[in-house]
């Protein structure tokens, strides 16, 4: 997956980023504030020819605003749902580590997403850390808890098409990591996201 702009998985033209911009909002925008929102960048000439594409399908409605047109996803469309889907692939993402680790017999107090899947900058190839939490009651060498994490990281990369690598510590080795002044606990803290539990629970490595 294309972390950085997952809808070009499907829609690798420069049709993705206008269609992920007008997927996130119901408010209508001139094209020259699509060209402006989109990720990667698309020019305002090239926005305003796929605007046009999509206005004549109806995927998308046209406004006349003064001398400008806004523009919006008409979402009564039947292929809105579709597109909506398209631009949240990344949430989906998180929601199904989340339905996942929270189903195991003994569920971690957090996992949090870091690196450049938390940022959204990285690429096809570029991996999905994970951070998982163990709780204090499960054992580092707990059979049934690294079977979990094993399938968690697997299912990821069924998922996505990424590899994934998970850090799996518990509360007082991320406190020993602290202490240490590990500075990828700064990495987590400054740009991960909790999919499950609170970034809270990782804490501040020491200054050295």
């Amino acid at each position: 997956m294309d972390l950085s702009n997952p809808i070009a998985d499907v829609v690798p033209s420069a049709h993705g980023p206008v269609l992920a911009v007008l997927a996130s909002t119901s408010t209508p925008l001139t094209g020259r504030a699509i060209a402006e929102l989109t990720h990667p960048r698309v020019s305002q000439p090239r926005v305003a020819r796929i605007l046009a594409e999509l206005t004549e399908t109806g995927l998308v409605d046209r406004t006349p605003a003064g001398a400008a047109w806004l523009f919006c996803l008409n979402r009564e469309h039947v292929a809105a749902s579709a597109v909506e889907a398209l631009a949240s692939l990344r949430q989906e993402l998180w929601s199904r580590i989340a339905e996942h680790a929270g189903g195991w017999a003994k569920p971690p107090d957090a996992v949090v997403v870091f690196g450049s899947a938390a940022r959204g900058d990285g690429g096809t190839a570029s991996d999905i850390d994970l951070l998982v939490i163990r709780p204090t009651d499960v054992d580092a060498d707990d059979t049934d808890w690294h079977a979990n994490v094993t399938d968690l990281a697997a299912g990821v990369t069924r998922w996505t098409g990424n590899p994934c690598e998970i850090l799996d510590r518990s509360g007082e080795e991320l406190r020993a990591m602290a202490a240490a002044g590990e500075r990828v606990l700064s990495e987590i803290r400054h740009d991960g996201r909790a999919i499950l539990g609170s970034i809270s629970l990782v804490p501040a490595p020491k200054e050295t």
